[in-house]
């Protein structure tokens, strides 16, 4: 049984409830489960079958790489394929660089995609930045599909965080090029927020987040953000490596947020191993929360560690 989030966020739903599952972020839902696919989008059937075993393994939401035309005039294949297979998780769009115009050129991709991811720090520069990302907007406004405003600290708007280096050099306010790079990161969500709802998008079709490799940084980072909006926040910590440095890292981090009441979405960013099993990102993310008391999905069985009095060699 899945406990209710304390916290008050707008809600948003992923999924139309007929082709695809409904699936609420925010607005008191529990927190929900995603995973991204690490296949050739422009690989139908082989992206279609790593969908559906994700979401077989418990992730609700499953987001896919669209970085190539190939890839994009890909997508409804990929969907057709999932629904075929009863598979009704939600699909999401990464979009960098290109997305205004990919969204655009294959309207198919646009109609098949549940959901969109913008990256505010490469849609462009200047005044074009500011066009392809409500381009990117407009779309979702025509398709009525909610939108993730992804920021990452390892692209970020270069102009935004050049002026405030300047601006701390200039007035002497002494903060460490970690803090401007943690500020601009907010600032860059909350700034691409305004316009994305300057552009047509309501309220209840945005999503935030920020990430951030720095478990300590990621923490400062969305304490400071739910502080600044009352927009759904997906949680992860990007690059978290691979294995057990994956695993303890991203616990670390959105562990302490998540029992804070920040987040309504998670993804655990592992790093698989050669020939590793994707979906252990996925059960990651599902113990983090079970452990949390969050969601249950699964009998939870204690067992001892071991030690010098124990009698039993099955461990």
């Amino acid at each position: 049984m899945s406990v209710i989030r304390l916290h008050k966020t707008v809600g948003v739903t992923v999924g139309d409830g007929a082709r695809t599952k409904k699936v609420q972020v925010g607005g008191g839902a529990p927190v929900a489960v995603q995973s991204m696919t690490m296949t050739d989008t422009a690989d139908a059937r082989a992206t279609a079958q790593q969908c559906i075993e994700l979401a077989e393994a418990g992730s609700e939401m499953v987001r896919i790489t669209v970085n190539l035309p190939e890839a994009a005039a890909a997508v409804p294949d990929i969907k057709r394929r999932m629904l075929d297979a009863g598979c009704t998780a939600p699909l999401i769009g990464d979009f960098h660089y290109n997305g205004h115009l990919l969204l655009t050129k294959f309207p198919g991709c646009a109609t098949a995609l549940d959901k969109y991811r913008i990256n505010p720090g490469n849609v462009g520069t200047g005044k074009r930045r500011d066009e392809q990302f409500s381009t990117i907007c407009k779309v979702a406004v025509d398709h009525n599909r909610p939108v993730r405003i992804g920021v990452n600290g390892g692209s970020l708007n270069q102009e935004l965080v050049v002026a405030k280096m300047q601006e701390n050099t200039d007035r002497d306010l002494g903060k460490s090029s970690e803090d401007i790079i943690n500020e601009c990161m907010v600032l860059s969500a909350v700034e691409s927020t305004a316009l994305a709802i300057e552009s047509g998008l309501r309220k209840d079709q945005i999503i935030i987040s920020c990430k951030t490799s720095r478990p300590r940084d990621l923490i400062g980072v969305y304490r400071a953000l739910a502080k600044q909006t009352d927009q759904p926040l997906h949680l992860g910590l990007t690059e978290a490596g691979m294995g057990l440095k994956g695993l303890v890292w991203s616990a670390s981090a959105m562990g302490v947020l998540l029992n804070e009441g920040i987040g309504d979405t998670i993804r655990v960013s592992l790093t698989p191993k050669p020939n590793g099993d994707r979906r252990e990102e996925v059960y990651a993310a599902c113990e983090l929360l079970q452990a949390l008391g969050l969601r249950a999905f699964s009998p939870s069985v204690t067992a001892c560690p071991g030690c010098g009095r124990t009698k039993s060699s099955t461990f």
